[in-house]
C-alpha cells in the first residue's frame, strides 16, 4: 500500500511530483501495481529502486516536487527522523498519476 500526505496531492495531480522516497525495511510496492490513495486517486507504480541518500541530486528533488535538494533533505529528516531509520533503506518509487477518485 502506498499512502501520501495531503500536502503533496496538488503536486501529484499537476505532474510536478512523479516520485516519492521512502525508508523501508523492504519494498512495500511493486512495479506495475496500482494503488488508490485516499483523497487523491490512483497511481501506477512504474519503478522501485534502492537509492543511497548521500547520492540524491537536484533532479531527485525536482521529481519529488521539491524546489531544491536542501528542501528534499529537510522533508526527509522531518518525515523520517534518523532515529526511525534503523535498518531501513531508502527507496525511490517512480509513479504515474492515473485518475482522481
Amino acid at each position: 500500500m502506498l499512502l501520501m500526505k495531503k500536502e503533496f496531492f496538488a503536486a501529484v495531480r499537476s505532474g510536478a511530483k512523479t516520485t516519492t522516497l521512502r525508508f523501508w525495511l523492504r519494498p512495500r510496492v511493486r512495479p506495475h501495481s496500482i494503488h488508490r490513495i485516499p483523497g487523491l486517486g490512483a497511481v501506477r507504480i512504474d519503478e522501485v529502486q534502492p537509492v543511497d541518500p548521500r547520492r540524491l541530486t537536484a533532479a531527485d528533488a525536482s521529481a519529488d516536487g521539491f524546489p531544491s535538494l536542501p528542501a528534499l533533505r529537510a522533508a526527509l529528516r522531518r518525515l523520517y527522523p534518523p532515529s526511525r531509520r534503523n535498518g531501513r533503506r531508502l527507496y525511490r518509487i517512480r509513479f504515474t498519476f492515473l485518475a482522481e477518485r
